[in-house]
């Protein structure tokens, strides 16, 4: 008979409900692909600024406003950092996470 332990929804939230010995990072890292909304009359200050991030890439622009960015980290919370940076961007309105996947690397 296995015995599970309650978690605390806190903690597990906060992240202290894990073990850091139990998390293995992928040997690859982490890619994205992230659609970020801006002021259209600054889209080329907003797409100078992201291609400047490393593991950035401009895969796709509209002149409305969208730029869609191809990212890779090696984790995710590196992943969730640049994702934070591009939004807080200046001129900068929205930028969601469209896609995420890890990258298994090579066998």
């Amino acid at each position: 008979m296995t015995h599970h332990r309650a978690i605390d929804r806190r903690a597990l939230i906060t992240g202290r409900a894990l073990n850091p010995e139990r998390v293995i990072a992928s040997p690859g890292g982490e890619i994205a692909s992230i659609l970020v909304q801006a002021r259209p009359d600054r889209l080329c200050e907003v797409e100078a600024a992201v291609a400047r991030m490393p593991g950035c890439e401009i895969f796709g622009r509209d002149l409305r406003g969208k730029l869609v960015v191809v990212m890779d980290a090696p984790d995710a919370g590196t992943l969730g950092s640049m994702l934070n940076t591009i939004a807080l961007l200046p001129h900068v309105h929205s930028a969601s996470l469209v896609f995420h996947a890890i990258d298994a690397g090579q066998p």
